[in-house]
């Protein structure tokens, strides 16, 4: 008998089965599953009695003469004696177990005893094969409606009518591009008589941009994409350009198997492409930490679980992570074969803590278009600069100032910053106001002196110097500085400001907290000077952690109490050639080795490491002095400086391009493999039996083993896409049909496992599972022939008596019908309005969102802390691109179940919540989006308020309005205009949401009415959901 001759009636009450149609993988295992495995299952640990149930060899084997299950016997069979007995003590379950078998349960069993017993291997782990496609008692042109209808047939139903065009082309936009049609779109639709039409139209849809966002979603629900780590201070992470590659895997059609390779393996393959590599960030997407306190060896084995869990999840459909612990308690996944797929994943080369940073490694640059080739012709050509300043420098004439008779006299270089004024474009900060004096005042220098009189902690604070004071070495910061004689300050201190404050030096008293003391950030350098004088305060930038090249673009006079005057300050340096080693090469080779090391290349200095300069041979000494007037010397010839000149300049140009350049995690491992072991309960410091690379013994085995490796990720990735696998194909058909018709073939689309529901159609799951392998893996092809089908193109209408029959449309007797995802609704209203902008890919968008949705999760150091709301184009960008933090996810998403993404979703769910309603009635996002459609229909809907009111449902519905329909529109529209003419306040309020501005031409009043009605048209039950 053919297998799945069993299961064409799974979704019908048991009553309906004959008695000799009972059998162990639809009606029988499910109640052992339910009852009995826990004690007389799979896991060892827990079995008694040495007895499985799950499994025909323990079962019918008699122990000491008795048997459990005697075929055909009920006397004899053990089991069933303890079902039915009365003594508590013999009773299965027992009733300590609070677990009872229905009647209906017992009977199911008791007949399967008797008719044989007999197990069967579970349906998904067996491989498909192609069944033969059966003949429609009417002929049908795609596979798909003939074995839909032949299960009809037996129920006694009949496929719905196809759906209207205008309901059939919204329907499809919305599955292809997540986006409604426009008018010229559906009237184009409506106006071709081509028995192709559709075809054409999934096939142009398919080419858009859009396609290719629209199927990302889906798989960045599986990938548990997000843009932030996840746990403790949950810290942005650049992952982004991962994200726009699923996109363009899509738009190029990439097939699945290529698809699987890259994600899971990319890395590996041989001279991987820069894409490919951007792939593997797939199982770089787990949540990650750096909390502190956390054991490395702990987030190392966490890490490798989840990659194995989720990797099993979404290609073979099976919750391999209830095999962490144990033996998994229903399907033939044991400890040991769970933790032989971890050692693929345990040997990677991300660090156990994150660092809290966007660019945890193993990281991949990735230019922006354009910008690789624009890099490497700069390398090129820093390259060829180079060249010419090593010629350059072998022919400078150099006489060293150290080994002159007379020594040169050192010189020095002041630069006054602040004296009577500010340096250029410094603006004063703070609130306290700079006041001057003049003479007969205290004043050092010039015409004016500065003056504070503080009671407590106050300063004089400037900031936004341009050109900043550039730092140099050997620099020492000045003030001068005259305290009142009656009444001084208990401390003084200066503060200097490169980005951050945290540079200050302090006379005095600890008064002022700000900053660590002894610390460069707080630095005390003396007691208080004398007062009634003017005395030169100098503070070695170096002590305030002010190294050279630093930018000072900020200057605070702090004080705490007492009245000073502050006069001429800048910045001092003093250079003795005979002393300097960026003059003197003698004096820079005498400098410790550790301090020559920065001025050399690595090379270099790993070769002259350990050797004293009177140890050089003669070719390292010209090596190494040609490198110092490279790269050291201070006083070069001017075709000398001119080529540095150059290259700084050809620098500059390579970092801003480096600095545009995006980053994104990786997947690489570690060059030498780590051991793995079965972890003892799952405790990451208890390992037991050392294990290999495998793959578990119910499902086909690798190929063998390459002579000169191990079995690594890219042969997991094969294994799976090998097209002998009984899992990987069924799993991605099945996760297709979910995404169009609402529910999967395998309503559990992530547990194809003995727990997971039968297939409503299992020969169709497996017909387009092995067509799907013939046709190369093609996704475009399997989805056009999906949208082809009568089942997807039929009309969604029900009668109370299908759906009381079949109410969630598991037997596909009308079109699919649900409401819209989270990003579907809110794009929907953007590209209706004519907000949307359509640019593509980027780091992650912050549009509207309620305030304070980050800062109760939020971590007071953490990067994520504060929600900073973007601006234009950033608020009316695909939702796809809106920035993920898993902590606080966009309101929006979550209050229409989008996930967090902290682990794979492999279906969302699809609730209807007053909260739902609220949202798309007020939310600022929706409120402006019906404010710019009231706008569109002011001005492109025609004149009268009738004409607007058919256009505007048409735009947001594809369809043409009932007579009634538009009356009810009407009349609510001349409702809003007599209450928005007698609250002229009311209206402005209502147009003015949101960043866009209303259309000044418009008048308010009639603008906020239809504001109104466009809200309510984008809020029919028809627009949010897929009709």
């Amino acid at each position: 008998m053919n297998f799945w001759a069993f299961f064409l009636m799974a979704c019908l009450p048991l009553a309906s089965f004959a008695a000799d149609t009972v059998q162990y993988s639809r009606d029988v295992r499910k109640i052992l599953a339910a009852n009995c495995f826990s004690c007389h299952g799979q896991d060892a640990e827990t079995r008694k009695g040495k007895l499985r149930l799950d499994e025909a060899a323990s079962a019918l084997k008699p122990r000491d003469g008795v048997a459990a299950i005697v075929p055909g016997n009920l006397e004899e069979s053990e089991a069933w004696q303890r079902i039915i007995t009365d003594d508590a003590d013999d009773l299965m379950p027992p009733p300590d177990s609070k677990k009872t078998l229905s009647a209906e349960e017992k009977t199911i069993l008791k007949a399967w005893i008797e008719q044989g017993a007999k197990y069967e291997e579970h349906w998904a782990f067996i491989a498909p094969k192609k069944p033969v496609v059966p003949k429609a008692a009417k002929e049908v042109a795609n596979p798909i409606d003939a074995f839909l209808q032949r299960r009809l047939v037996g129920e006694g139903l009949k496929p719905a009518p196809l759906a209207k065009p205008e309901t059939l082309v919204r329907r499809v936009y919305l599955d292809l591009t997540g986006l409604p049609p426009t008018l010229a779109e559906v009237d184009g639709f409506l106006l071709d008589k081509s028995p192709e039409k559709l075809e054409r139209l999934i096939a142009g849809l398919m080419k858009r941009p859009a396609y290719g966002e629209h199927m990302a979603r889906y798989w960045l629900d599986l990938a548990r994409y997000a843009d932030t780590h996840g746990l403790h201070l949950d810290n942005e992470r650049s992952m982004w350009p991962y994200r726009d590659w699923v996109v363009r895997a899509f738009n190029q059609n990439i097939k699945f198997d290529e698809f699987t390779r890259w994600q899971l393996a990319g890395d590996l393959l041989p001279e991987p492409t820069m894409d490919q590599r951007i792939a593997s960030g797939f199982n770089r997407c787990n949540v990650s930490t750096s909390e502190g306190g956390s054991i490395g060896e702990e987030w190392i084995y966490r890490y490798a679980v989840d990659r194995t869990s989720t990797a099993v999840e979404v290609w073979m459909g099976l919750t391999a992570g209830c095999a962490v612990c144990h033996d998994h308690k229903f399907d033939p996944l044991s400890t040991k074969e769970f933790y032989s797929m971890y050692s693929f994943f345990h040997s990677a080369a991300d660090p156990a803590m994150d660092g809290n940073k966007k660019d945890t490694p193993p990281i991949l640059r990735v230019p922006r278009p354009g910008d690789k080739e624009k890099l490497v012709a700069l390398e090129k050509q820093i390259a060829a600069v180079e060249e010419r300043v090593s010629e350059a420098a072998t022919k400078v004439v150099y006489i060293d100032p150290a080994e002159l008779d007379v020594a040169p006299e050192p010189t020095s270089k002041e630069t006054v910053w602040i004296e009577d004024g500010f340096p250029a474009k410094a603006t004063r900060q703070g609130n306290k106001e700079w006041k001057t004096v003049s003479k007969p005042e205290p004043v050092f220098s010039g015409g004016k002196a500065f003056v504070l009189e503080a009671n407590g902690r106050e300063q004089l604070v400037i900031g936004g110097a341009n050109p900043p004071l550039v730092i140099e070495k050997g620099m020492k910061l000045f003030t001068h500085v005259y305290l009142d004689t009656l009444n001084p300050p208990k401390q003084i201190m200066l503060q200097f400001n490169d980005g951050t404050w945290e540079h200050r030096a302090y006379w005095g008293d600890n008064k002022i907290n700000w900053g660590k003391d002894k610390t460069t950030s707080r630095q005390r350098l003396g007691d208080l000077p004398e007062t009634g004088k003017w005395v030169r305060l100098e503070v070695d930038a170096t002590k305030v952690g002010l190294k050279p090249g630093a930018k000072i673009n900020g200057w605070a006079f702090t004080h705490f109490d007492g009245k000073a005057y502050w006069d001429k300050s800048g910045a001092e340096v003093t250079s003795d050639p005979a002393k300097d080693p960026a003059l003197s090469y003698t004096v820079w080779k005498a400098q410790p080795e550790n301090v020559r090391k920065k001025d050399l290349p690595d090379a270099v200095w790993r070769r002259l490491r350990g050797k004293t300069p009177d140890k050089w041979t003669d070719a390292e000494q010209k090596e190494a002095f040609v490198l110092w007037i490279e790269r050291v010397y201070a006083q070069p010839p001017k075709v000398l400086a001119d080529l540095k000149a150059e290259k700084t300049k050809l620098a500059g140009e390579l970092d801003v391009i480096s600095k545009n350049t995006a980053i994104t995690f990786v997947m690489a491992d570690l060059p030498k493999p780590r051991e793995s072991y079965v972890m003892i309960r799952g405790q990451y410091n208890q390992p037991g039996e050392k294990v290999s690379r495998n793959v578990p013994s119910f499902l086909p085995p690798l190929p063998p083993k390459p002579k000169d490796r191990d079995y690594n990720r890219l042969d997991f990735a094969n294994w799976l896409v090998n097209g002998k696998h009984p899992l990987t194909a069924r799993v991605a058909v099945n996760r297709m049909w979910q995404q169009f018709f609402g529910t999967g073939l395998v309503k559990t689309s992530a547990d194809f496992g003995t727990q997971g529901d039968l297939p409503s159609h299992p020969e169709l799951l497996d017909w387009l599972a092995v067509q799907f392998v013939e046709d190369g893996w093609d996704m475009r092809r399997l989805i056009t022939r999906l949208l082809t089908s009568h089942a997807y193109r039929q009309s969604s209408a029900v009668t109370p008596t299908l759906l009381d029959k079949d109410p969630e449309n598991r037997l596909l007797a009308r079109g699919p019908r649900h409401r819209l995802d989270a990003e579907v609704l809110r794009d929907q209203v953007l590209s209706l309005s004519g907000l949307m902008v359509p640019t593509l890919g980027g780091r992650g968008v912050n549009p509207y969102q309620p305030p304070n949705i980050w800062e109760p999760v939020g971590f007071a150091s953490s990067n994520t802390r504060n929600y900073k709301q973007g601006s234009g184009d950033d608020l009316y960008r695909r939702s796809m691109y809106t920035f993920l933090k898993r902590t606080a996810p966009p309101p929006f998403m979550s209050s229409f179940d989008g996930p967090n993404r902290e682990q794979s979703c492999a279906a969302r769910g699809r609730s209807n919540t007053p909260m739902q309603a609220l949202q798309l009635m007020n939310d600022v996002q929706h409120v402006e989006a019906a404010r710019n459609l009231a706008q569109r229909i002011l001005k492109e809907g025609g004149v009268d308020a009738n004409t607007r009111v058919r256009w505007a449902w048409r735009v947001v519905t594809a369809r043409h309005p009932e007579a009634a329909e538009t009356q009810i529109i009407t009349n609510v529209l001349a409702g809003h205009r007599a209450r928005f003419a007698k609250d002229a306040e009311g209206a402005k309020q209502l147009i003015a949401f949101g960043e866009s501005k209303a259309d000044p031409e418009l008048a308010p009043v009639d603008l906020a009415a239809w504001t109104l009605v466009a809200n309510l048209l984008l809020n029919l039950d028809e627009v949010v959901n897929k009709n």
